[in-house]
């Protein structure tokens, strides 16, 4: 399997649920021929898609974790058509520290694709999915939130279709999960992908895709996790993968493109003055950057350079020059 280290307690081609872990060798001081376990389940029946749903791609995210959790608890074989790989926690290592990066060796997910078969943890996990699991795969769902330092609305990501079978598939995920915002990009995507996140290893191995930012901030939001939850339940269904569900009706997601982030160029605590979703206008102040170490300091205000919409904003109050405060956007464009 395209020469990985890691293997798979649970299999891939065998009719039934199947629960278990992915090992990952490990030799540490502690435990000379140890491993870390990444757990994974696997149904199958039949014939039908296969599609990779995952989350604790950063270990910081958790509606994500709880979402997929719940699926894994709650399908059974008998009730799906195809093939659903579950990973409620991809980066175990992370997720178990509650750290957007891994404890072990410091990397962070999401920027380690495609990974080494003999390098770090990190790099280890990262080759695995995009050499051995991504290639079994139709379809993709990988769950994000803005971790510890930021906070999104439910948010579905997707990149521009190169065919119009793409086209068709992006758009059947995007209107399945219906996450009241989307952040569409306008470039990159296809398999010539060169992006090292997980989104970019699933459009190198031809895999319809999409990401999802769900809340954030080190806690689970109720609302966003139970949109995560019935969007997900709609993607199974939508793609032929859960055929006896039936879904709502669509509610509709505001499409958007982002203008960009801005940054603090002070230490201090940020107070913002806008929340997610507020009307921001070119020059509009974003909030203020205090000193309390030199409080008869005038605050700095924060300006915004765009125009558009708070999409996503920090969560700490703590900041420091190169500290992402507030992302922009504005409305998607037909």
């Amino acid at each position: 399997m395209a020469n990985s280290l890691i293997s798979s307690e649970v299999p891939f081609e065998t009719d039934g649920k199947h629960t278990g872990f992915l090992r990952l060798p490990h030799s540490t001081h502690q435990s000379a021929y140890g491993w870390i376990p990444i757990p994974i389940c696997v149904l199958k029946n039949g014939e039908g898609p296969t599609i990779l749903i995952s989350a604790g791609n950063n270990g910081d995210e958790y509606e994500g974790q709880i979402a997929v959790t719940h699926l894994i608890r709650n399908l059974t074989a008998d009730t799906i058509q195809g093939r659903v790989i579950l990973m409620p926690t991809v980066n175990a290592p992370a997720a178990g520290a509650g750290t957007g990066t891994s404890p072990i060796d410091g990397g962070n997910l999401n920027r380690s694709f495609p990974g080494d078969a003999a390098g770090t943890p990190t790099q280890m996990i990262a080759h695995y999915l995009e050499t051995v699991l991504l290639p079994m795969c139709d379809y993709a769902v990988d769950l994000h939130s803005g971790g510890t330092s930021l906070v999104y609305p439910a948010t579905t990501l997707r990149g521009p279709a190169h065919s119009p079978e793409e086209e068709t598939g992006l758009s059947l995920l995007y209107d399945a999960f219906d996450l009241p915002y989307a952040w569409v990009f306008t470039g990159g995507g296809g398999t010539g992908s060169t992006a090292r996140t997980a989104m970019g290893a699933a459009n190198r191995n031809g895999v319809i895709n999409i990401m999802a930012e769900l809340g954030g901030g080190g806690t689970v939001d109720r609302d966003i996790l139970a949109l995560t939850t019935r969007g997900l339940h709609r993607i199974l269904h939508a793609i032929g993968c859960l055929p006896t569900y039936t879904p709502d009706a669509q509610r509709g997601t505001r499409a958007l493109h982002l203008k960009g982030s801005v940054y603090a160029y002070d230490t201090g605590l940020f107070e913002p003055v806008h929340d997610i979703g507020d009307t921001i206008h070119q020059g509009d102040s974003l909030g203020l950057i205090h000193d309390p170490a030199t409080p008869w300091r005038a605050p700095i205000e924060i300006t915004s350079p765009y125009s558009g919409i708070v999409l996503a904003k920090r969560h700490l109050g703590q900041v420091t020059r190169g500290d992402a405060l507030v992302q922009i956007a504005q409305d998607a464009r037909p």
